[in-house]
């Protein structure tokens, strides 16, 4: 399988847990943080509706709520993809440990990136919502989805071909 194409395939898988539980836990810390759930997911929506207006937006609605979980979700899979294209086809990653090493580093250099990296509309947006805690906690869920995902995609790879394996062999 080409490498890309494989990289797409468990990105598609990764980046989305790692989407879903960084959404998740952004909702709960907008909701204890600020005065809505929404508000730190809105603030996403600053890369198309710029910061003054996504910034002031607390309730959830399709203009802000929708586009900042879109731009949420792309980046995420964006990250999804480079985190799995540079882990190839290594077996060992296909376990709890190396995986979520492997994701730590991943969500480490996504957040250097994202926060430190890009140009301000270009930032997650949230960190103007959230305590510095609700970011750590975000992130840290990114980097468990991230992990996940990778071995969900990697052990269901390995008994692929392991079943593969003994049939050629007549087993």
């Amino acid at each position: 399988m080409n490498p890309w194409s494989a990289a797409f395939r468990e990105a598609a898988v990764s980046g989305s847990l790692a989407s879903l539980a960084s959404a998740a836990v952004l909702a709960a810390m907008g909701r204890r943080e600020t005065p809505s759930a929404a508000a730190p997911m809105n603030a996403t929506s600053q890369w198309l509706w710029g910061q003054r207006e996504a910034l002031r937006a607390d309730r959830p609605d399709a203009r802000h709520t929708v586009t900042g979980y879109l731009v949420h979700h792309l980046a995420a899979s964006f990250w999804a993809v480079l985190h799995a294209r540079a882990l190839g086809d290594r077996p060992e990653l296909a376990r709890p440990g190396p995986a979520l090493a492997s994701a730590a580093v991943t969500g480490a250099v996504a957040a250097l990136v994202d926060l430190k990296m890009t140009p301000e509309r270009l930032t997650p947006g949230f960190q103007h919502r959230v305590s510095t805690q609700a970011m750590v906690a975000t992130y840290g869920a990114f980097v468990v989805g991230l992990a996940a995902g990778s071995l969900l995609v990697r052990r269901a790879r390995e008994r692929r071909d392991m079943a593969q394996r003994r049939e050629r062999m007549g087993m």
